[in-house]
């Protein structure tokens, strides 16, 4: 099918009808189709994401998304296209539901927009500026995506698989060149990065016949029942294109390491502290600066270690700092699964079990309830060493894919026991899978079921750890309460190093001593977020931003409504429209604070 065929055919299935009769918001349905079915189209990784390369969109199931220079061009210029359709609707026609969507949908086109117009490097838009990294770049992310998100059930399914192998090498070398465009324009990762992404690239080079990229299709194919030879084909694809590309990228990196420096933040860059500002823009959906985060992330780390305090004093904890005393209990062996694979499994088995035991009470404090399940997956080993500790990914549209919970199990100390509960609920109930879920299950248009804001569901994440609070999760269980408190003290620490790295130009080691002096994380972890945090500026500050917005927000429709709030509906409210900017989400929530004094 040609891209014509397809936008055509994916605009007639994913059109959604507008419900208010205004002809405007019919006008804005229509736009937001159109932009969904081209941005459809140039992505079939995001096709494969939502269940959507069956039947008129199979044929985007055999590709990659292009990541050459062209294609990052030619994605900035369809943004500033869309922008400029964006812009023929009149908002002031719209109903206050379409003015909602069209706000959220403006944030994002107009600030890509103008990051497109300013920053040549780095992918689109402000937040990512390194193309190759330990958490960016094909060899990371295609191997995970291929074996969690490229379903089989049929031979066409295994030939496609067969298909994008080819294609993983292709994309290696187009992000090679993006490399050295960025390298011309001076941009270089950290010395330390380039080290941690050399480390991975080398460890996803095993011997064909037992690496992940061929044995997820062989093992598949196997339990399916589909006749043919995929071993051979698949070890063949890796060794003749895949290995490859591969090594040159290896070498590409190796080349640089001599020229990279030590400086971690992006204010080292060109035009680098406007990049920070706008990355931190684009990822808390705020007008804050860096020192006004800065000083909320001092703020709560001070609010939050009196509380811990509390706690740890009751525990007969009482010497050293909050963060030292918290940072004993992590080195504490009694709280730790063994570092085995059948304790690892234990472990996930335990997940399980608090997903299952809160699942009933969920109908306290939420009026509806996604109808996804949620799975809870360990963290590839090929790539755990870069990975953060734990993450989502949203489950198909179609329901052939539940949402999936990915932990971290690279070193069981890192997930001592009084943890759990809280990364439970964060990424699967009432958190990440909830919110995404009624998101993508909502009677929104696609562009906005499947749009994500890093402060709306982040800061959703944060806020539901709390929720579980509230709702008795921690009854009985102090250190369990304790990880809730240390979790929210490491979102805190985040604003605090986070401005640290890019706006103070702190080094790497100063940001981890930091970071463990007030949450008491493990240096090894710490370590890992920090790197992280180096290589998308401005992300870590989204968690504890959405979190003081959300409690603001409810506080204020509990103060104007009084014995007329209900906890169900305020949730029901800010989620069933949608993930959108922080500053959106304020007029939907006094819109509906009206609405209920009517």
């Amino acid at each position: 099918m040609d891209r014509r065929a397809f936008l055509a055919a994916s605009a007639a299935a994913l059109a959604t009808p507008a419900l208010a009769a205004g002809p405007e918001d019919v006008k804005l349905r229509a736009v937001f189709d159109r932009i969904f079915a081209e941005n459809l189209a140039n992505s079939p990784e995001q096709a494969t994401a939502l269940g959507l390369d069956k039947g008129e969109g199979a044929a985007a199931k055999s590709r990659l998304n292009d990541a050459s220079v062209a294609a990052l061009d030619g994605d900035k210029d369809r943004t500033v296209v869309h922008l400029a359709l964006l812009k023929t609707v009149d908002r002031a026609r719209l109903s206050p539901a379409e003015q909602a969507n069209f706000d959220a949908v403006m944030f994002t086109l107009s600030g890509e927009a103008a990051a497109g117009r300013r920053y040549a490097w780095g992918y689109e838009g402000a937040g990512q500026p390194y193309v190759v990294s330990q958490l960016t770049g094909a060899y990371q992310d295609i191997p995970d995506f291929l074996g969690s998100q490229h379903t089989i059930e049929t031979r066409a399914d295994a030939d496609a698989y067969l298909e994008r192998l080819v294609a993983f090498g292709v994309v290696m070398d187009q992000e090679s060149e993006r490399v050295r465009r960025d390298v011309s324009l001076g941009v270089i990762p950290p010395a330390f990065i380039l080290d941690r992404a050399l480390g991975q690239m080398r460890a996803l080079k095993t011997e064909p016949a037992v690496s992940p990229l061929v044995t997820s299709l062989t093992e598949r194919v196997k339990a399916k029942g589909i006749a043919g030879n995929y071993g051979p084909a698949a070890e063949r694809a890796v060794s003749a294109y895949v290995y490859p590309a591969l090594d040159r990228q290896i070498a590409l990196l190796e080349g640089l390491r001599a020229r990279a420096k030590a400086d971690a933040g992006v204010w080292a860059l060109p035009d680098g502290e406007a990049y920070y500002r706008d990355a931190l823009r684009n990822f808390t959906t705020t007008d804050l600066t860096p020192r006004q985060v800065h000083q909320m992330g001092l703020d709560q780390a001070r609010e939050l270690g009196a509380r811990a305090e509390a706690i740890l004093v009751k525990q007969g904890m009482t010497k050293g700092t909050v963060g030292e005393r918290i940072a004993a209990l992590f080195a504490d062996t009694r709280y730790h699964y063994a570092n085995t694979d059948a304790a690892k499994e234990d472990l996930i088995a335990h997940l399980n079990g608090l997903v299952k035991e809160i699942r009933p009470r969920l109908p306290a404090m939420f009026g509806t309830l996604p109808k996804a399940e949620v799975e809870i997956r360990r963290v590839p080993k090929f790539i755990e060493a870069g990975a953060p500790g734990g993450y989502y990914n949203r489950a198909a549209l179609d329901g052939s894919r539940p949402g999936i919970y990915w932990i971290n199990l690279r070193d069981s100390a890192e997930n001592p026991s009084w943890t759990l509960k809280t990364l439970t609920y964060h990424e699967a109930i009432p958190g990440h899978h909830l919110q995404r879920s009624l998101q993508q299950e909502a009677d929104l248009p696609m562009l906005r079921r499947t749009a994500g804001f890093p402060a709306f569901a982040e800061g959703w994440g944060l806020y539901a750890e709390q929720v579980a609070l509230e709702m008795g999760e921690y009854e009985g269980d102090p250190l369990g309460e304790l990880g809730q408190i240390q979790a929210s003290l490491f979102r805190a620490a985040r604003l605090v190093v986070d401005t640290g790295l890019h706006s103070l130009r702190w080094s790497r080691d100063r940001a981890i001593d930091v970071m463990t002096s007030i949450d008491g994380s493990p240096r090894s972890s710490a370590t890992t977020e920090i790197e992280r945090y180096c290589i998308r500026p401005g992300q870590a500050c989204a968690y504890m931003v959405g979190k003081l917005t959300w409690l603001r927000l409810r506080a204020k429709a509990q103060a104007a409504l009084g014995r007329r709030f209900d906890i169900r509906q305020f949730h029901d409210a800010v989620l069933l429209g949608g993930a959108m900017p922080l500053t959106v989400v304020e007029g939907v929530v006094d819109r509906w604070i009206a609405a209920k004094k009517m």
